[in-house]
Protein backbone atom coordinates (compact mmCIF):
# COMPACT_ATOMS: atom_id res chain seq x y z
CA UNK A 1 0.00 0.00 0.00
CA UNK A 2 1.24 3.32 -1.28
CA UNK A 3 1.54 6.63 1.11
CA UNK A 4 -1.65 8.39 1.63
CA UNK A 5 -0.98 12.27 0.17
CA UNK A 6 -1.05 15.03 2.21
CA UNK A 7 -4.24 16.63 1.07
CA UNK A 8 -6.01 13.80 1.20
CA UNK A 9 -4.73 13.16 4.85
CA UNK A 10 -5.63 16.08 6.09
CA UNK A 11 -9.61 15.77 4.70
CA UNK A 12 -9.95 12.50 6.42
CA UNK A 13 -8.50 14.25 9.48
CA UNK A 14 -10.54 16.99 8.93
CA UNK A 15 -14.06 14.44 8.39
CA UNK A 16 -13.28 12.30 11.49
CA UNK A 17 -12.90 15.41 13.55
CA UNK A 18 -16.36 16.60 12.02
CA UNK A 19 -17.92 13.48 12.91
CA UNK A 20 -16.29 13.64 16.52
CA UNK A 21 -17.66 16.84 17.11
CA UNK A 22 -21.09 16.09 16.40
CA UNK A 23 -21.44 13.03 18.16
CA UNK A 24 -20.05 14.89 21.23
CA UNK A 25 -22.87 17.00 20.24
CA UNK A 26 -25.44 14.52 20.35
CA UNK A 27 -24.21 13.57 23.61
CA UNK A 28 -23.97 16.86 25.23
CA UNK A 29 -27.73 17.63 24.13
CA UNK A 30 -28.99 14.22 25.38
CA UNK A 31 -27.05 14.77 28.75
CA UNK A 32 -28.57 18.11 29.20
CA UNK A 33 -32.12 16.73 28.39
CA UNK A 34 -31.74 14.20 30.97
CA UNK A 35 -30.78 16.65 33.49
CA UNK A 36 -33.58 18.88 32.70
CA UNK A 37 -36.08 15.88 33.07
CA UNK A 38 -34.54 15.17 36.64
CA UNK A 39 -34.89 18.66 37.69
CA UNK A 40 -38.45 18.70 36.51
CA UNK A 41 -39.24 15.09 38.50
CA UNK A 42 -37.34 17.19 41.73
CA UNK A 43 -38.29 20.52 41.59
CA UNK A 44 -36.01 23.68 40.49
CA UNK A 45 -32.71 23.83 41.36
CA UNK A 46 -32.29 26.17 44.32
CA UNK A 47 -29.24 28.60 42.59
CA UNK A 48 -28.87 31.18 45.75
CA UNK A 49 -25.91 31.29 47.67
CA UNK A 50 -24.77 28.78 50.29
CA UNK A 51 -22.65 30.17 53.39
CA UNK A 52 -19.42 29.42 54.68
CA UNK A 53 -19.17 28.22 58.57
CA UNK A 54 -17.25 30.66 60.20
CA UNK A 55 -16.13 30.78 64.03
CA UNK A 56 -15.14 34.60 64.13
CA UNK A 57 -15.56 37.45 67.03
CA UNK A 58 -17.96 39.82 65.43
CA UNK A 59 -16.35 43.22 64.43
CA UNK A 60 -16.79 46.13 66.70
CA UNK A 61 -19.24 48.48 64.39
CA UNK A 62 -21.36 51.43 65.26
CA UNK A 63 -23.44 53.73 62.94
CA UNK A 64 -26.91 55.53 62.49
CA UNK A 65 -30.02 54.33 61.59
CA UNK A 66 -32.65 56.06 58.99
CA UNK A 67 -33.95 57.34 62.00
CA UNK A 68 -30.97 59.31 63.45
CA UNK A 69 -30.16 56.95 66.22
CA UNK A 70 -26.99 55.41 66.28
CA UNK A 71 -26.46 51.39 67.29
CA UNK A 72 -23.72 49.12 67.85
CA UNK A 73 -23.94 45.41 67.06
CA UNK A 74 -22.67 44.42 70.81
CA UNK A 75 -26.05 45.99 71.53
CA UNK A 76 -27.85 43.02 69.87
CA UNK A 77 -25.80 39.73 72.23
CA UNK A 78 -28.76 37.91 73.10
CA UNK A 79 -29.97 38.05 69.83
CA UNK A 80 -29.07 35.75 66.08
CA UNK A 81 -28.67 38.93 63.87
CA UNK A 82 -28.36 38.56 60.12
CA UNK A 83 -26.30 41.71 58.78
CA UNK A 84 -26.68 42.21 55.44
CA UNK A 85 -24.81 44.59 53.03
CA UNK A 86 -26.65 46.08 50.93
CA UNK A 87 -27.74 49.13 47.90
CA UNK A 88 -30.56 50.19 46.45
CA UNK A 89 -29.34 50.30 43.00
CA UNK A 90 -28.02 46.24 43.12
CA UNK A 91 -30.08 43.73 41.36
CA UNK A 92 -29.60 40.91 43.80
CA UNK A 93 -29.67 42.75 46.95
CA UNK A 94 -33.24 44.18 46.04
CA UNK A 95 -34.06 39.99 45.07
CA UNK A 96 -33.16 38.80 48.30
CA UNK A 97 -34.92 41.55 50.62
CA UNK A 98 -38.27 40.23 50.52
CA UNK A 99 -36.69 36.62 51.40
CA UNK A 100 -35.45 38.19 54.55
CA UNK A 101 -38.10 40.31 55.17
CA UNK A 102 -40.15 37.28 55.24
CA UNK A 103 -37.65 35.48 57.72
CA UNK A 104 -37.64 38.38 59.81
CA UNK A 105 -41.55 38.56 60.19
CA UNK A 106 -41.35 34.89 60.98
CA UNK A 107 -38.56 34.38 63.32
CA UNK A 108 -37.97 37.71 65.41
CA UNK A 109 -40.33 36.36 68.40
CA UNK A 110 -37.52 33.82 68.53
CA UNK A 111 -34.99 36.44 69.11
CA UNK A 112 -33.36 36.86 65.20
CA UNK A 113 -33.31 39.48 63.56
CA UNK A 114 -32.20 41.22 60.39
CA UNK A 115 -29.70 44.25 60.52
CA UNK A 116 -29.48 45.64 56.97
CA UNK A 117 -26.90 48.12 56.51
CA UNK A 118 -27.28 50.41 52.65
CA UNK A 119 -24.01 51.13 51.70
CA UNK A 120 -23.49 54.25 49.77
CA UNK A 121 -27.01 56.29 49.02
CA UNK A 122 -28.52 59.27 50.63
CA UNK A 123 -30.40 58.89 53.60
CA UNK A 124 -34.01 60.37 52.10
CA UNK A 125 -33.08 57.50 48.75
CA UNK A 126 -33.36 54.90 51.54
CA UNK A 127 -35.87 55.80 53.12
CA UNK A 128 -38.01 56.41 50.38
CA UNK A 129 -36.67 52.32 48.94
CA UNK A 130 -37.46 51.24 52.78
CA UNK A 131 -41.39 52.37 52.48
CA UNK A 132 -41.83 50.90 48.89
CA UNK A 133 -40.66 47.42 50.05
CA UNK A 134 -41.84 47.38 53.23
CA UNK A 135 -39.16 46.90 54.95
CA UNK A 136 -39.76 46.76 58.99
CA UNK A 137 -36.23 45.35 60.18
CA UNK A 138 -33.21 47.71 61.21
CA UNK A 139 -32.16 49.72 58.92
CA UNK A 140 -28.45 51.28 59.53
CA UNK A 141 -26.76 53.92 57.15
CA UNK A 142 -22.75 53.55 56.27
CA UNK A 143 -22.92 56.27 53.34
CA UNK A 144 -19.32 55.84 52.49
CA UNK A 145 -19.08 52.46 52.78
CA UNK A 146 -16.11 52.26 54.98
CA UNK A 147 -17.03 50.98 58.37
CA UNK A 148 -18.71 47.65 57.02
CA UNK A 149 -15.94 47.57 54.76
CA UNK A 150 -13.39 47.94 57.53
CA UNK A 151 -15.24 45.82 59.81
CA UNK A 152 -16.56 42.73 56.97
CA UNK A 153 -13.40 42.91 54.63
CA UNK A 154 -16.09 42.83 52.05
CA UNK A 155 -16.70 44.36 49.34
CA UNK A 156 -19.70 42.02 47.97
CA UNK A 157 -23.25 43.14 47.53
CA UNK A 158 -24.89 41.76 49.09
CA UNK A 159 -23.07 40.53 51.81
CA UNK A 160 -24.50 38.77 54.62
CA UNK A 161 -22.84 37.85 58.14
CA UNK A 162 -25.17 35.67 61.10
CA UNK A 163 -24.36 36.33 64.30
CA UNK A 164 -25.17 33.70 67.44
CA UNK A 165 -26.32 34.66 70.51
CA UNK A 166 -23.04 35.02 72.16
CA UNK A 167 -21.76 37.29 69.71
CA UNK A 168 -19.53 34.97 67.18
CA UNK A 169 -20.57 35.33 63.81
CA UNK A 170 -21.26 31.58 62.53
CA UNK A 171 -21.99 31.88 58.58
CA UNK A 172 -20.51 34.32 56.12
CA UNK A 173 -23.05 34.41 52.70
CA UNK A 174 -21.48 36.78 49.39
CA UNK A 175 -25.09 37.03 47.48
CA UNK A 176 -28.67 36.65 47.39
CA UNK A 177 -29.97 34.43 49.90
CA UNK A 178 -33.06 32.18 49.19
CA UNK A 179 -35.63 31.63 51.39
CA UNK A 180 -35.00 27.76 51.47
CA UNK A 181 -31.18 28.34 52.83
CA UNK A 182 -32.39 31.04 55.20
CA UNK A 183 -34.27 27.94 56.84
CA UNK A 184 -32.05 25.70 56.45
CA UNK A 185 -28.93 27.23 57.98
CA UNK A 186 -30.54 29.67 60.30
CA UNK A 187 -32.94 27.87 61.64
CA UNK A 188 -30.36 25.52 63.51
CA UNK A 189 -28.50 28.35 65.28
CA UNK A 190 -32.11 30.32 66.41
CA UNK A 191 -32.52 26.81 68.42
CA UNK A 192 -29.44 26.42 70.11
Amino acid sequence: MGKVPPRISCVIGLTALGIGLIVSGFVAYGLILADQNNVKAEGPTDFSAIPAKVQIEAPTLTLTDIHGTQHSLSDYRGQVVLVNLWATWCPPCQAELPNLQDYFNNHQNEGFTVIAIEVGDPTSDVISFVQKHGLNFPIWLDPNYLAAHDAFKTMNLPSSYVMDRNGVIRLEWAGAISEQNLEKYIEPLIKE
